[in-house]
């Protein structure tokens, strides 16, 4: 007795993971689309799959066989709709003739007298509360059994049939499979709610993403437009020198430039791998550079010094994108110095051939997680700061294989030393011109 209780137990539980099998694959696959025929398609195919293989594995119970296929019937139909309710229906009635079944036409007929039931559940079954639509599935679950039952028993074997010992124990079968049904689309149902909270999660992390992207390209933009502003309003004075005046339309020109440049940047901000190379005058670079920071360091009080060597430093990578690394780091370390303080930019070649930048200030200074957590996404020690544009210069040096190491102190300041591979500079023209061979 033992023996068979385990066996029938066996079974059962075969048969409800048969049918639960599309309750974890139908949600993941609908999420990836809301397009009909394809959510449709995917109900049809699972529950298709589910119904033929409960049907491929029946049980028995007191002399009666029977198996689970009214579930995967039930809630296929009601969750696929009227097009995949008659698909199911057709695969039930194709595969039991392949299975060579008895009374096939009386089957036919009972299993179709159900569809009445089904197709009007379906019309109200999706704005129904959790509870109800547990109600209804279970409901319809017992309307379809009970439907199937008569028919089939009354026109195959006549009412008596419906008397036997047999009858009981299948009654009590279908009780079961509807509280199973009812169970099937509460888990179904919570399954649902956690993947659209999911969504939500993810949409609302999309729109908080896009936000802080957008106020960090504010943010970056509005540096070389502030230098503009500064050199245009320089343009204005009375009795301005003409190369000054020229000098000053080339850098305005240069710093708009530098704008598009930082605006095709963020644009690429999954991809930040440096499109051009070509060798660097640091030199140059750092007076440049200078010369940038210098208005908007006169503007918040700080004083700028900056200390070159008289040997060539080059370096390779773009050059525009360099200028952008380096006036953002410049740029955070005057803000971080409140108004006063000194900014000093240097750079000097060692003794392994590399070229060492560095960039301090003696401002608020961070803690070593403050450092730690510098440089990732959204991530700023600045009130209203999004850490985008310290992420992204970061990103351009190290994909010019350069070197950063960060030291500092709270309220004493903070140092940025960056490390690039030095490379030998191009022949300066006059260098070429003397090397020419002298007419005779």
């Amino acid at each position: 007795m033992g023996g068979i209780m385990l066996l029938i137990l066996k079974e059962f539980f075969l048969n409800i993971s048969i049918i639960f099998f599309p309750i974890f694959i139908y949600p993941f696959l609908h999420r990836r689309t809301s397009k009909f025929v394809y959510t449709r398609t995917v109900c049809f195919l699972l529950f298709s799959f589910a119904l033929v293989l409960s049907m491929s594995l029946p049980m028995q119970l007191q002399g009666a066989i029977f198996d689970f296929r009214s579930i995967p019937l039930a809630i296929g139909s009601l969750y696929g709709g009227i097009h995949v309710a008659f698909g199911l229906y057709a695969i039930l009635l194709l595969y039991r003739f392949l299975q060579d079944n008895s009374n096939q036409l009386i089957y036919t007929i009972a299993i179709l007298s159900s569809l009445l039931f089904v197709s009007l559940y379906i019309r109200r079954f999706m704005e129904l509360s959790l509870y109800r639509k547990m109600l209804a599935a279970a409901s319809l679950l017992f309307l379809i059994r009970v439907t199937v039952l008569i028919l089939y028993e009354g026109m195959a074997y006549g009412a008596a049939s419906l008397l036997d010992t047999k009858t009981v124990s299948t009654m009590l079968v279908i009780m079961l499979q509807s509280l199973v049904c009812a169970l099937y689309v509460f888990v179904f149902e919570r399954l649902r709610s956690i993947l659209y909270i999911q969504q939500e999660v993810l949409n609302s992390e999309k729109i908080k993403i896009v936000s802080e992207i957008a106020a960090s390209v504010a943010h970056e933009i509005r540096n070389p437009l502030t230098s503009v502003r500064g050199f245009i309003q320089l343009l204005g004075e009375d009795g301005l020198e003409e190369g000054k005046r020229k000098f000053y339309q080339k850098i305005c020109l240069e710093e708009l430039d530098r704008a598009q440049l930082i605006i095709s940047d963020y644009l690429t901000l999954a991809k930040p791998e440096t499109e051009t190379n070509e060798p660097i005058d640091l030199n140059r670079e750092i007076a440049y550079i200078r010369n940038i920071l210098l208005s908007y360091a006169n503007y918040q009080n700080v004083e700028i010094a900056c200390s070159l060597t008289d040997e060539p430093l080059w370096i390779t990578g773009d050059k525009f994108k360099f200028r952008q690394a380096l006036i953002n780091i410049g740029k955070n370390a005057i803000e971080a110095m409140n108004g006063e303080g000194v900014l000093r930019l240097g750079a000097a070649g060692d003794l392994s051939g590399r070229i060492v930048i560095r960039i301090a200030d003696n401002g608020s200074g961070m803690s070593a997680e403050q450092i730690t957590r510098l440089g990732t996404p959204y991530y700023s020690t600045k009130e209203r700061g999004t850490g985008l544009g310290t992420m992204v210069s970061f990103s351009i040096i190290k994909n010019m294989a350069g070197q950063i190491q960060i030291q500092s102190k709270i309220g004493k300041g903070t140092e940025y030393t960056l490390t690039f591979p030095g490379i030998e500079g191009p022949q300066a023209p006059a260098a070429a011109a003397e090397e020419k061979p002298v007419m005779p």
